[in-house]
């Protein structure tokens, strides 16, 4: 069943304003986006109502957070971490504090990583992304350092984190409404999307072998694992993956 994004936070409501810029102009979807209807029908709109439950979530959570800016963006575009191309995919710059999204990157979600995409596992990607703005405002990417590969890696404790962080939202978005309908479908698909993009998969797929000593992000289970520990207890202190012996 779709998943209908209830866009109440269009215009910023809960303060500061969405600051949601397309092709690095400020968009005019605050007026072209304003129902549920909208988001089920267009892909920017859907995520525009993503990205306001997202940030409603976390600021009403995290002490001091603010609204990181968003950009969708296809191709390429210019950021505080350097040119980014569509090859890169969503990702969050700490150095801008900005939340870039190519919408070409749902697309290869499924023809290049064989997920089977849907609304919810576009959800998931964008969550998972201002997980990392909500790691970064804790300082909590800090502790990763040079420990940037490998199967125990804080590079990876710091996406398995933000995977966590997906699923807490998650719960969140169902409970107050943002997300209506959500079934068990919907949460396949989101689990499938972390799948799909798992260290393991990727490797196996692009390489025909699996190195877990050049892991970065976790492998799919890892990351089915925390994103699913995250929507069942909606907690975020459930989500400490640096202070867990093993993942």
């Amino acid at each position: 069943m779709i998943v209908t994004v209830i866009l109440l936070l269009l215009n910023g409501g809960g303060g500061g304003g969405s600051g949601l810029a397309v092709g690095g102009q400020q968009g005019n979807l605050a007026s072209e986006c304003r129902t549920g209807a909208d988001a089920n029908q267009r892909q920017d709109c859907r995520i525009v109502g993503v990205v306001n439950s997202v940030q409603s979530y976390w600021s009403s959570t995290v002490s001091g957070y603010h609204r990181a800016p968003t950009e969708l963006y296809t191709d390429q575009t210019e950021t505080g971490c350097g040119l980014a191309s569509s090859a890169v995919g969503p990702f969050y710059c700490p150095a801008d504090q900005t939340v870039y999204i190519d919408l070409g990157f749902f697309d290869e979600l499924q023809s290049r990583f064989g997920a089977r995409g849907g609304p919810f596992a576009e959800a998931y990607v964008v969550a998972h992304e201002y997980g990392h703005h909500v790691q970064h405002l804790l300082g909590t990417d800090a502790k990763v350092g040079n420990d940037r590969q490998g199967p125990q890696s804080g590079s990876v404790r710091l996406e398995l984190q933000a995977d966590c962080f997906a699923g807490v939202w998650a719960k969140h978005a169902e409970q107050t409404g943002f997300i209506e309908r959500l079934t068990s479908d919907d949460i396949a698909e989101g689990l499938d999307a972390a799948a799909s993009v798992g260290d393991d998969r990727i490797q196996q797929e692009t390489q025909g072998r699996v190195n877990p000593e050049s892991f970065t992000h976790g492998t799919s289970e890892q990351r089915q694992h925390w994103f699913s520990t995250g929507y069942q207890t909606g907690e975020p202190r459930d989500c400490d993956t640096f202070a867990a012996p093993s993942l």
